[in-house]
This record gives structure tokens, sequence and C-alpha cells, in this order.
């Protein structure tokens, strides 16, 4: 994968489909353990479908990017929203974006949405959490024992290398941090003008219902929601081909109105 410079670290990426024009671009936020190889094929998958361009990056930490340094803050989302994504936009010459955002990547799409300085035609939020749940934090106390038995931790050296240890251990520190259950970022919503699709999993081990519920209570637009029944964390892994569709059809209607 190719890298970006920002600051003093670097970011791997991929580049699907074509450059920046009038038209949106994709950019595709990935979730709390993921990168640009996680993904698998989806983006392209939605690219195909769309025709929109798409960039997908690891975050700093993640991937082959650069390593976020032990212990990670408990601001690493706002920090990515309000800093580095905005960077990313700006190195890109990206104008207009379609945020699709993952777990993690959803709460940051939704932060970055909710900002001042948000320049983003879309939301499309899948998992995404704006408060902490006692769900959540069995979630990956359950995912500290996986890793810790290896089995877990074999999985994700794929997408991490030699930097996995630090990934998950600077993850779920933060999650697990008693202070962070105090973390909230509902007051972003109501700044959210553009439209909104939730994709969530009715058995998401992360989250419940509460969080969609949240987000159609809290933003200040139009939102929908594609609610999976018999699914988990991961939609559009678990049911690709009908997340792609549920997308299409949204930023259709977004683009040209269609039903």
């Amino acid at each position: 994968m190719p890298a970006v410079k920002l600051q003093d670290f670097e970011l791997e990426y991929e580049w699907i489909g074509p450059q920046p024009g009038d038209k949106p671009t994709l950019v595709f936020l990935h979730e709390g353990l993921g990168s640009v190889s996680a993904w698998k094929d989806f983006p392209k998958r939605v690219v195909d479908v769309t025709g929109l361009g798409a960039l997908v990056y690891s975050r700093r930490g993640y991937g082959k990017s650069s390593p976020l340094s032990f212990p990670w803050p408990t601001s690493f989302m706002h920090d990515e929203a309000l800093s580095v994504l905005p960077a990313m936009l700006d190195t890109f010459n990206i104008k207009k974006a379609i945020l699709y955002g993952h777990s993690d990547g959803g709460s940051i799409a939704l932060i970055y949405a909710g900002s001042n300085q948000a320049r983003v035609e879309a939301v499309i939020a899948e998992a995404a959490h704006v408060f902490v749940e006692n769900l959540t934090i069995r979630g990956i106390v359950n995912a500290k024992a996986a890793f810790d038995g290896a089995t877990l931790r074999t999985q994700l050296e794929r997408y991490h290398g030699p930097n996995v240890d630090n990934t998950f251990r600077g993850w779920s520190d933060v999650w697990l941090r008693p202070e962070f259950l105090q973390w909230n970022i509902e007051s972003f919503l109501p700044n959210i003008k553009v439209p909104v699709l939730v994709i969530q999993g009715e058995a998401d081990e992360y989250g419940t219902l509460k969080q969609v519920d949240a987000i159609k209570n809290g933003c200040g637009s139009q939102v929908e929601s594609l609610i999976i029944p018999e699914c988990g964390h991961d939609p559009h892994r678990e049911h690709p081909a009908l997340v792609a569709q549920a997308t299409d059809k949204f930023i259709n209607r977004l683009l040209f109105g269609a039903r």
C-alpha cells in the first residue's frame, strides 16, 4: 500500500475508482481493530455499485501506518475526527466527502460531521457508538481474553503485523479505563445537518439499538436506519451484498432523489 505523510507520521492508504471531481468521494473509516486490508473487498464493492471514488486509510497505530505511542489518549477518536481526517481530505483534494465509518470509525464520522469544519455530504454510520454501554465493555473484556489466548492475536497479526500488540493494547486500554465510561459524543449530533444512514446488527455484541435511537433523536438532519436481524458487530462482513445495496440506494437518493 502507498503511504502519505502528515506532520511527523505516515498513513497507509488505498484509492479506488475515480479521482475527486464534481461527485462526492467515499471515505472509509475503519473500526477499532481495523485497517485498509481488514476492509477486504467491501470498499470496492461499494465503488462498483455507486460509481464514486473512494479513499481508504489506516489510522495511526493501525495496519502499516506509523505506530501510536502507548498509552493512547482517551481523546483518540476526537483527535482523528478534528485533526487527521480534515488533513487527509485536504491532502487528497476531497471537497465533497461521504463518510462510511464502522464502529469507532462511525463515531469519528459523526464527530467530524457535527464539527464546525465539516465538509461532508452524508454519513453512513455502521455499528457506531455515541456513548459507552456496559455491553460494549463486556465485549472488549471478552476480546482481551481472546487476544491473551492468542486466537485473536493471530487473526489481527495479518492486518497489523509486528505492531499488533501495541494496536490491541492501545485500543483496549482506552476503552477499559474507568474514566472512559463517561465518553459521550451526543453533543455533536444536533450540528449534523446532512443525511445519515445508520446500520446496526440486532445481535451486535458491542452495542444495542439504544445507539441507533440516540443518533436518530439527536441529529439535526434526516436519519435513516437499516437494522439487520441475527447480525453482529460487522454487518458489512456478515451481509456485504445487503449493506452495499442499502448504501447505494441511500447515496442515489442523496445525489439524484431516486427512490
